[in-house]
This record gives C-alpha cells, sequence and structure tokens, in this order.
C-alpha cells in the first residue's frame, strides 16, 4: 500500500468522525497481503458475498471509530480508576457462602417462578405474534433456537431463543471468526451478516430472549445471573472465571444493563458479574430487572 492512499484511509477516518458519522465506508480494490498485513488489524472488515471470488477483493470496509477511541483512551490511562475499583470490591479471596443464604434463594426462586409464569402467560400474544414474523421472514426455518448452554456447577442445559439468525448460522461462525470483536472467548460483531430482517428487530428490542422464561420456570435459570455461556467458552476458562459458575445463570445481569456494554472487554465482564455474585440481594435484583425494562423499552438490545 502506498503512502499516500494509507494517508488518504486515515484522513477519511479523521473526517468522518469530525462530522459525527458512526463509521465511514470506504470501497476499494485491495490485495489479500495488504489485507492481512496494514489493514486488518486496525478496520473491521466486512466481505459482500458477490465480491468473494473476484481478485483483487472488493470490500466493504468499515472504520471502527468507538474501537479506536477506546483503544486510545486506553493508552491514555482513561476508565483505569472503574476497573480498579471494581477489582478491590470483588476482592482477591475465591466467592464463599452462597449455598448458606438460604433465605434469599428461596425468596429468589419464588420470584423467578411466579414473574416467568405471568410472563408466559400474559404475553403468549406476543409470542404467537413473533412465531408468525419469524415464519413469514424465513419459512424454512424453526420459530425457536435450542442451543447448549453451561449452568450452575457447570451443569449443561438447552437455552431457548426466538430464532434470530439463518438456518446455518452455526455452521458459518468458522467464516467469521477472524471478524470477532470482543476480546476472551466470547464471539461478537455488528451488522452480522447472519441475522435475519425479523432477527435484527427482535435483538433490538431484546424479544428474542423471550422464551428463556420457559428454562426459568424449569430451574436452567434464574431471572437475574450471569449470562449463560457455550461450553467451548466454559472450556477456556480460568479458576477466576470459573466463578460465574457458582449460581444460576440468566436473563440478564449488570453487563445487560450499561450502556457501553458494547466496548466492555471479556474480563470486564466477568469482573461485574462476580460482582454481582458477591453482592447479590432481593434489592438488587428488583433494581436489575427495572433497568433491564428501560434497556427494553429504549431499544438499546444489539
Amino acid at each position: 500500500m502506498t503512502a499516500s492512499l494509507w494517508e488518504g484511509m486515515r484522513e477519511a477516518a479523521r473526517l468522518a468522525f469530525a462530522y459525527r458519522m458512526p463509521r465511514s465506508l470506504l470501497f476499494m480494490n485491495l490485495p489479500r497481503h495488504v489485507l492481512a498485513t496494514r489493514v486488518q488489524p486496525m478496520l473491521r472488515i466486512r466481505r459482500r458475498r458477490s465480491t468473494l471470488t473476484e481478485s483483487p477483493i472488493k470490500l466493504c470496509i468499515t472504520v471502527r471509530f468507538m474501537a479506536l477511541m477506546r483503544t486510545n483512551s486506553r493508552a491514555r490511562g482513561e476508565g483505569e480508576g472503574p476497573i480498579k475499583r471494581l477489582k478491590e470490591e470483588i476482592g482477591s479471596e475465591p466467592i464463599v457462602g452462597i449455598e448458606d443464604r438460604v433465605a434469599f434463594r428461596f425468596i429468589k426462586r419464588s420470584f423467578d417462578i411466579v414473574f416467568s409464569a405471568a410472563v408466559l402467560v400474559c404475553f403468549s400474544w406476543l409470542f404467537a405474534l413473533i412465531a408468525i414474523l419469524i415464519k413469514i421472514d424465513d419459512p424454512k426455518g424453526p420459530v425457536f433456537f435450542k442451543q447448549t448452554r453451561v449452568g450452575k456447577n457447570g451443569k449443561t442445559f438447552q437455552m431457548i431463543k426466538f430464532r434470530s439468525m439463518c438456518v446455518d448460522a452455526e455452521a458459518k461462525l468458522a467464516e467469521l471468526k477472524e471478524l470477532n470483536e470482543k476480546t476472551g472467548p466470547v464471539f461478537k460483531i455488528a451488522d452480522d451478516p447472519r441475522i435475519t430482517r425479523v432477527g435484527k428487530w427482535l435483538r433490538k428490542l431484546s424479544l428474542d430472549e423471550l422464551p428463556q422464561f420457559v428454562n426459568v420456570l424449569r430451574s436452567d435459570m434464574s431471572v437475574v445471573g450471569p449470562r449463560p455461556a457455550l461450553p467451548n467458552e466454559v472450556a477456556t476458562y480460568n479458576d477466576y472465571q470459573r466463578q460465574r459458575l457458582l449460581v444460576k445463570p440468566g436473563m440478564t445481569c449488570y453487563w445487560q444493563t450499561r450502556r457501553n456494554r458494547d466496548s466492555i472487554t471479556f474480563d470486564e465482564w466477568v469482573d461485574l458479574d462476580l460482582l454481582y455474585i458477591k453482592k447479590c440481594s432481593a434489592w438488587s435484583d428488583f433494581k436489575l430487572i427495572v433497568q433491564t425494562v428501560g434497556v427494553v423499552l429504549t431499544a438499546q438490545g444489539s
């Protein structure tokens, strides 16, 4: 890549940020070795299906301003204060005494049963409507998506969601691994090409998670708790991270209610979950549910 072209890309990114554009789309033909060595570490690349066979590959390159801003702020030491305080609240000692909180566990389970049953009954019409929309959008696939997740003490279960991706989404995951925007074992990218048209709105409104109230009734999950992880993710956990499995996984927790959750690293995510486990109470659960309702009503899902 010539110096002038490289500087041109940087200038385009600077101007797009100056005019408060969330991302800049640049269309250009680049050879493979340039993408691998110079561009890909800095930019998120989305391949267009119609151009996969072209050489050099024609690509739509999306400049990741938020990622760059976050990297720069960390380089300046910004945000280290809250992270340090979070670590101090959690402490260095292993979390113990969860099973001894009998009264809290009884209240939590009673609430899970009553609340999840009420949601399933009161919003049965919404379940039916979503099922119809999914079938209209993609008649070949099922309405529900089931996936093995890891619950309390490493016990696995089948988590249920409304299907928001194409039928062969799992098979296509390997092709997208290099575009992962999350640290650690978690996979997540913006504008995931596997998401269907209806699925995009289901995720935006967090409605794809509604069937998990069935998991709550079955006692696989709780309304509030760390999000359930995949077995391959848990396999990479160290002893500190495995403490997430001390309680039942939940539909919402601290991470889901953060406005900046898309920029939170995996380690910070774990810290937030462990903070909940250490300080969980009926009052904190109530506050998290109220905050989650606010997130849903303001369409902050992704």
